[in-house]
């Protein structure tokens, strides 16, 4: 399934690019040796960064668990908005500028495998106890909330910029997630309603006019409880796609 979404994301990417026009240098060569006609600005992400800009944008968000988590699927929408808040910096490829952002995920879908549990009470060396067998894992919504995102832009003066970040946040789902089972030590209720999410990411913004771009992007994506709850055995690795549209201010 890794590789479905992954050959999926890049057949995504292929095709935008396929069917946005090719033609902005030849067009803007015409236009400037015609007299009377006017100048049609090449979109480039160079230009779009000049001033510092503001970027904000709808995306959507979806991906998959890995190791003992890769039946677990994921889905969200949500909006995204940052700040340039520095002049190019360095030089040659790593050449750039930095940003700090923030995504907002008014949706947050994970779905899990279903099985059956108990939960487990009585002291150590005692008489233990079990509640009959009820059914966890399944669908679990949420809303999500990244604060902290930090982003290198890198200045590449063409229509496709390239981008890095590190990132972390915080998700609140409907019940406890992720589902753990099916029995217990005694005393123990579950997760948590609660995780958090550190990820890095690397992704491009590719311009399709001078202030508004398509922005691509793969997450790797940690969440974990913190020990909020009795066990955190969170769900160590998910790869997750993003596509949204972008505009420059």
């Amino acid at each position: 399934m890794l590789r479905t979404a992954s050959a999926f994301f890049v057949a995504t990417v292929g095709l935008v690019l396929s069917l946005t026009p090719a033609s902005w240098s030849q067009n803007n060569a015409a236009s400037s040796s015609q007299p009377g006609t006017s100048t049609i600005i090449a979109p480039d992400g160079k230009a779009a960064m000049a001033k510092d800009p503001w970027e904000y944008g709808p995306f959507f968000n979806g991906g998959l668990g890995t190791g003992d988590r890769d039946t677990d699927t994921f889905l969200s929408v949500g909006f995204h908005a940052g700040k340039v808040i520095t002049d190019p910096h360095l030089s040659g490829i790593l050449r750039g500028q930095f940003e700090y952002a923030v995504d907002i995920m008014p949706w947050w879908h994970a779905n899990t495998s279903k099985f059956l549990r108990a939960n487990c009470y009585g002291a150590a060396g005692g008489a233990v106890d079990c509640t009959s067998l009820y059914p966890t894992g399944g669908g679990y919504n949420g809303v999500s909330v990244t604060p902290i995102i930090l982003r290198w832009n890198f200045d590449k003066g063409t229509r496709l910029m390239p981008f890095i970040e590190g990132a972390g946040g915080l998700i609140w789902t409907d019940h406890k997630f992720p589902p753990v089972g099916p029995y217990q030590q005694p005393g123990h209720q579950g997760t948590s309603v609660f995780n958090f999410t550190p990820q890095f990411g690397v992704g491009a913004h590719y311009f399709l006019k001078p202030h508004q771009s398509l922005t691509f992007q793969a997450n790797a994506v940690h969440i974990s409880s913190a020990s909020l709850g009795d066990s955190n055995p969170g769900v160590n690795a998910s790869v997750q796609f993003t596509i949204g549209y972008t505009w420059w201010k």
